[in-house]
């Protein structure tokens, strides 16, 4: 029978019991926790190949995961996890989950809620977070890095003070029916580093489908990234819609496909920060990125005065670096304003074709970017891996 340590909501420990039921297979444990007791504890003790399950209730404090193998399943929307009652949550720390953990630069640090944490030598595998909400937390809603194979399923993210979910350092990641609102950043998040730059890292095969963004200040932001495949998501009422960003590193972003989304009426404000101007009508962007696919796509209803406003909208990189030998094809681009697509970058090899968009309008720089008829390439696909066929079979 495993113990573990609960924290009331004013911060009290209490000593409640996370019960073992059984498990299909001999050497795994299905653990139940409940409101009141310590996930983070049942945590600490699980095995590769164990799932949690978390019943219907308000959960406080982060948790830190380095174990592999394991699922995190709660009951749906109605298991949350929250920040604890006082400002001291932390994830890994003793308020939020009843073991000490160090603290860092990375998810570690305090204010996340659910942190996958591993290194590149020693990589967290096969972890699943699945089916509950994680809410309100002042950084990170769920984040994994140093991980493979890392899925995150059927989650709610949502009022997080920045990403909803995040994954960083990592490979062959899994972000499929999830709904991220109202977070401070991105409702969803890939990079190769959160904090700092270096060359695109090539994700092998990470698969971002069947997602829900609203209310973010960018629905999804794929950031110096390379071999993904971002599908069938709706990106919807956020001050931006999806960023494609690589700046200046060798390797250099891009070399992903964005296909078969619904990107429309994005047109939230969000004012400037230190990197970027202000935010509004900002469907997809490309910045500083190369042989990226967007076809498929339904693109409407983008519409602002900002620099990056538009439907699509290729834009020199603030590093600058140019964006080259993108494919724009197949997409149904209308209603954006100033310009359902407009190329503000000129980089070389970019090719517009088989767009249905409004009629062109030439006025300057925002005008729609007159296309080639030419025929549809074929789509680019992220390389094969092993968990691509069982991704694409759901």
């Amino acid at each position: 029978m495993t113990t573990s340590a609960g924290v009331l909501a004013g911060g009290t420990a209490m000593v409640a019991t996370a019960l073992p039921v059984q498990a299909s297979s001999s050497s795994a444990a299905h653990i139940v926790v409940r409101p009141g007791e310590s996930i983070q504890h049942a945590v600490d003790g699980a095995h590769a190949g164990d799932t949690i399950r978390l019943l219907p209730g308000v959960y406080r404090g982060g948790i830190l995961v380095r174990v592999s193998g394991l699922t995190i399943r709660g009951a749906g929307a109605a298991t949350v996890i929250a920040p604890a009652a006082t400002s001291a949550t932390a994830t890994g720390s003793a308020q939020g989950a009843g073991v000490a953990e160090p603290v860092g630069a990375d998810c570690s640090a305090p204010g996340n809620g659910i942190c996958v944490l591993g290194t590149a030598g020693h990589p967290v595998t096969d972890v699943r977070i699945e089916s509950l909400t994680v809410s309100d937390f002042p950084q990170n809603g769920v984040s994994g890095s140093g991980t493979d194979r890392m899925t995150v399923r059927d989650v709610m993210v949502n009022g997080n003070g920045d990403e909803g979910i995040s994954q960083e350092k990592s490979t062959r990641g899994r972000l499929v029916g999830n709904r991220a609102v109202g977070n401070g950043q991105a409702g969803i998040f890939v990079t190769n580093m959160a904090n700092g730059k270096g060359g695109a890292l090539d994700t092998e095969g990470t698969v971002i489908a069947g997602n829900r963004m609203s209310g973010n200040r960018f629905g999804a932001d794929l950031r110096r990234a390379r071999n993904l495949l971002f599908e069938d998501n709706t990106v919807t009422e956020n001050c931006s819609g999806i960023f494609v960003v690589g700046d200046d590193g060798v390797p250099r972003g891009g070399d992903l496909t964005v296909r078969d989304n619904r990107v429309s009426r994005n047109n939230e404000y969000c004012p400037p920060n230190g990197r970027l101007p202000y935010l509004q009508g900002i469907g997809i962007v490309l910045t500083g990125v190369e042989k990226t696919v967007l076809t498929g796509n339904l693109i409407e209803g983008n519409v602002g005065a900002a620099p990056m406003s538009g439907g699509v909208v290729l834009f020199r990189s603030y590093k600058g670096g140019p964006d080259t030998d993108n494919t724009v094809t197949g997409n149904t681009i209308t209603g954006n304003k100033p310009a359902n697509i407009a190329d503000r970058d000129g980089g070389p090899g970019n090719t517009f074709s088989d767009n249905s968009t409004a009629q062109d309008r030439r006025h300057g720089a925002g005008r729609d970017h007159q296309q080639a008829p030419r025929r549809r390439p074929a789509r680019h696909v992220p390389h094969p891996s092993p968990a691509d066929a069982a991704c694409r079979g759901r």
